[in-house]
């Protein structure tokens, strides 16, 4: 056990032993180190004005990613490296090249959201200048009351135009920071106490079970985008937290042949590819979840372990046929992931015992797969309903379907009635319709402020009949010669 947390705050060393475990970076930075730079407004992991940069060695190069540090422990920080606005300025003062474009476009009013949108706008600049597409995306979870974001926008093209990323005296610094952090990396288990509250953080898998298994009312934390809510908005004491962040055995995602093995530790920005890669829609689909400060600390794990019946993720991996691993000690066991969600907030999961990996199989030739999120905003925002499918369909027949949707119901929950009208039946307007009829069926949902029940009952059927038009061969032709209108509600998902 080491009973200190160490870190690079900059390029300063940084060792803390007594601090409540909750703390967050955020109050740490203004009130213990005056770094007033990075700003409080929504204290959930929203406004992104909060960000920081956190960075971590992988194969022997710094990787930067845009957090919230509102809702990010400052335990989890071990072996990381830590940049606020403060550190981005030269060594002669000059800034750096996202901040000199911002204030070039006029990127900036009260100037409130402005260090966290620079913040964001760093780590994409540390992607290099082909990342300038994806602006829009690492810019969603940053808001900005004052200037209507087109300046921002220009100051995220024009920061590549006034420097590479290599020129700043971060890059010129990495081989360097990359050899502190490594020598910080010891294996051993980090604990600490403060606040009647206390963290444990092991490095090695076996460990973590171990852990687990001792103390099975611990909190699990992974990425913190749930549980920091917890402790910033109920102010909740958490009692023992044991930390899944840096036991690199659950951060890698592994091809296994016929499926990935996705550890439950894996973020997802790190699932986003691969996932995208075996189905383009989950890619899509990862992509909407939260801002990129949100996707840079949430895992896959996590958002299945919570049991939350409105999680993106698990409709579109049921749909999939995706497998669960958990595990209790050193025992483990799998099981249909549709099958771990019992009842609203509880799931087959012993005390204990833990999810330790998705295994998600690859598509099978003939397999029709979409996946749908409806919410009032495209970013940032949690579903009114989520809607994935998986129809394998061979010389026009349905012969198999997963029909799986989040918000629905008091858990991710496959449409069964809707599947059985499907299977058996060609792959035409009749079948798509009885089967919406039969969704109608299997689900009774809720009136809550996301949408009405009528609402989501309409939506739930509706984009199983927008998949018939993307994917029917009756349906494209409809939808060719200008027949069969989308309803307003699936044109607005």
């Amino acid at each position: 056990m080491r009973n200190e947390v160490r870190f690079l705050l900059g390029d300063e060393p940084v060792t803390i032993g007594a601090v409540n475990p909750t703390t967050t970076l955020l109050d740490w930075l203004r009130e213990e180190r005056r770094r007033t730079g990075t700003k409080e407004g929504c204290a959930e992991g929203d406004c992104g004005a909060c960000t920081v940069a956190v960075g971590r060695p992988v194969e022997g190069r710094m990787r930067y990613d845009a957090v919230n540090a509102c809702i990010r422990f400052l335990p989890t920080l071990d072996g990381c490296q830590v940049l606020t606005v403060e550190d981005l300025k030269a060594r002669d003062g000059g800034l750096h090249a996202c901040q000199e474009a911002m204030v070039e476009c006029h990127g900036s009013q009260c100037g409130f959201c402005t260090p966290g949108i620079v913040m964001s706008l760093f780590t994409l600049h540390r992607e290099g200048e082909a990342a300038a597409r994806r602006a829009d995306d690492a810019l969603a979870g940053n808001l900005c009351r004052c200037t209507g974001y087109r300046p921002i926008a220009a100051a995220a093209a024009r920061m590549f135009e006034i420097a590479p990323a290599a020129a700043d005296h971060i890059a010129s610094a990495e081989a360097q920071t990359v050899a502190v952090l490594e020598a910080m990396r010891d294996g051993e288990t980090v604990e600490l106490a403060g606040g009647g509250q206390r963290f444990l953080s092991p490095a090695d898998l076996d460990e973590f079970a171990g852990l687990v298994a001792r103390h099975p009312e611990a909190c699990i934390l992974s990425g913190g985008t749930d549980v920091g809510l917890w402790v910033t908005k109920q102010l909740r004491t958490l009692g023992t937290v044991i930390h899944i962040g840096r036991v690199e055995a659950l951060r890698r995602i592994e091809d296994a042949g016929s499926h990935l093995r996705i550890g439950a530790a894996v973020t997802y920005t790190e699932a986003q590819a691969a996932l995208g890669a075996l189905y383009p829609d989950m890619g899509e689909l990862v992509r909407r979840i939260g801002g990129q400060q949100v996707r840079n600390m949430g895992t896959i794990g996590g958002n299945i372990a919570n049991g939350s019946p409105i999680g993106d993720t698990p409709p579109a991996l049921i749909a999939a046929g995706a497998t669960l691993v958990l595990r209790k000690g050193a025992e483990r066991r799998t099981l249909p992931l549709e099958d771990f969600f019992l009842d609203y907030r509880r799931q087959d999961r012993q005390p204990g015992e833990f999810v330790e990996a998705v295994l998600l199989p690859k598509p099978a030739p003939g397999l029709i797969y979409r996946a749908y999120k409806v919410s009032k905003r495209f970013d940032q925002d949690i579903s009114a309903v989520c809607a994935a499918f998986g129809i394998m369909v061979e010389d026009g027949v349905v012969m198999a379907a997963r029909l799986a949707y989040g918000g629905m119901a008091g858990v991710p929950k496959r449409a069964v009635l809707a599947e059985a009208a499907l299977i058996g039946q060609p792959w035409g307007e009749a079948a798509v319709r009885a089967a919406m009829d039969a969704v109608a069926r299997d689900f009774a949902p809720l009136t809550d402020m996301r949408a009405t029940a009528g609402y989501r009952a309409r939506v739930a059927a509706n984009l199983l009949y927008r998949c018939w038009l993307e994917t029917g061969t009756e349906g494209v032709a409809t939808r060719l010669v200008g027949g069969g209108a989308l309803s307003g509600e699936v044109a607005h998902a």
